[in-house]
């Protein structure tokens, strides 16, 4: 396909900002600084960042060199590289962001109703009394989660539908530094709080005593750089054949490792000393996912007083921006799915992929209140789609590691990596990432994945 006829980012910072914002999710948030607490501190975050620099670089710049040498969506790039038989892989990989898209959305209305809370907090002083009853009760609604989801989809799809440039573009260049600045304006603020360098020195100081083993260390690690970069998701496939052919992909790759990490570790400096300080009584147990997020933060802020009503808006406004420019690159990937698949207009596909993720949202929306009865293999809606994502997700980045490396070939990849006119300094790096330790490394996470499912072992993250 020719360069002129797909949509392209304005530059390298437009695409950087906009694979960053996807990378920077409710991931880095609610999780990172959990597995951090559990997992030794420093001596998680040091693993992450190797890991990060290392096999989450080569995935990176596999899945946008695809993507900029097709100038496909993940659905066509395959059979557009020459392989029409691994046009499998792309169904597949068009299959995790649809079925995430719907559930993510409702976390984002989650997020959005917790944003207007604060917003009316901030006007009337106090904060939430019990916050664990009022998300039980909001999660619970009748119509509240569905009406949340509703709104924060049609955000989402509202930017979509004005197009790479004016839409997707512009939004992250207005959400991406406003959310930077947050996040170091917040985790000064909690530095600065008398008694908080006990929490700092938890989460910072490598602690090996604290780390049941090494091999758990580094495949919860591997698990969390997985999903945070946004990876085997078609979304970096999708945003890389929007790039232009005269900007460095392995330069992009780099910075997006160091935006997403960045963000992650800022999450933990604001999040685990205020926790430690003001509601683990210094005990060091740090809860995670929606928890940390909706009943325990919630219940901190309230705790810290009179500043806790603007630390608490500061936070939600953070939370809604990462959650936003998320859900925004997977609405994307999966309207230039449909596009590249159906050759239907932008308009017809954003429609199409609005109306199934508020059908298939409503699963999610309802499954804590009026469809609770609705539980596949014992699980809320919820909480079955993202298992089943997270088994299906490490199954596409291992076949992609196998195209990119066995039937594609390195060389393929490397060549796209030159096009810039810049020297390729890590070929036998990746040539032995991509062929031989990837794939073995991918497939750990997606055996993690299982044990944990099925509680194999006594297995659990």
């Amino acid at each position: 396909m020719r360069d002129g006829s797909r949509a392209s980012w304005s530059g390298q910072l437009a695409f950087v900002l906009a694979a960053a914002a996807s990378a920077i999710g409710l991931g880095n948030l609610w999780r990172f600084p959990y597995l951090a607490a559990k997992y030794g501190g420093g001596v998680f975050i040091a693993v992450y960042l190797g890991l990060s620099l290392t096999l989450g670089f080569v995935l990176l710049v596999t899945e946008i060199a695809i993507g900029r040498y097709s100038r496909q969506s993940q659905i066509t790039a395959f059979g557009t590289l020459g392989h029409p038989k691994w046009n499998f892989l792309g169904v597949m990989a068009t299959l995790v962001p649809l079925f995430i898209l719907p559930y993510y959305n409702v976390i984002g209305g989650w997020v959005a109703e917790y944003f207007v809370q604060y917003v009316k907090i901030a006007f009337r002083g106090g904060g939430f009394e019990d916050p664990s009853a009022f998300f039980a009760s909001f999660t619970a609604d009748a119509w509240a989660p569905f009406a949340a989801m509703a709104v924060f989809t049609a955000i989402t799809l509202a930017v979509i539908v004005m197009g790479v440039k004016k839409g997707i573009e512009k939004a992250n260049l207005v959400m991406m530094p406003a959310l930077l600045a947050m996040a170091v304006a917040l985790a000064v603020y909690v530095a600065a709080i008398p008694g908080a360098g006990k929490g700092i020195r938890y989460y910072l100081v490598p602690d090996f005593s604290s780390c049941e083993s090494i091999g758990k260390v580094l495949l919860g690690a591997m698990g969390q750089m997985f999903y945070s970069l946004s990876l085997a998701m078609g979304i970096m496939i999708t945003y890389g054949s929007y790039m232009r052919r005269r900007d460095s992909v392995p330069k992009a790759a780099v910075r997006i490792v160091l935006a997403d990490t960045f963000v992650a570790v800022l999450a933990g400096m604001m999040i685990i000393p205020v926790v430690v300080l003001f509601a683990s009584s210094g005990s060091g147990e740090i809860p995670s996912g929606p928890g940390l997020m909706f009943e325990t933060l919630p219940a901190v802020f309230t705790r810290m007083g009179g500043a806790g009503a603007a630390v608490g808006l500061a936070f939600f406004t953070l939370v809604l921006f990462a959650a936003l420019t998320s859900a925004i690159s997977m609405t994307e990937t999966c309207v230039a799915s449909v596009c590249d698949c159906f050759k239907t207009s932008r308009r017809k596909a954003v429609a199409a992929v609005g109306l199934w993720t508020v059908v298939l949202g409503s699963v999610s929306a309802f499954g804590y209140g009026r469809w609770s009865f609705i539980k596949p293999f014992g699980l809320p809606a919820l909480e079955f789609f993202d298992s089943a994502m997270n088994i299906l997700t490490p199954v596409v980045a291992a076949a992609t590691c196998v195209f990119a490396g066995w039937v594609l070939r390195p060389r393929r990849i490397l060549a796209e990596c030159r096009r810039d006119g810049s020297r390729v300094w890590f070929k036998t790096f990746y040539v032995i990432m991509i062929k031989f330790v990837s794939p073995v490394l991918v497939a750990t996470v997606l055996a993690s994945e299982l044990c944990r499912l099925f509680g194999v072992g006594g297995w659990k993250l």
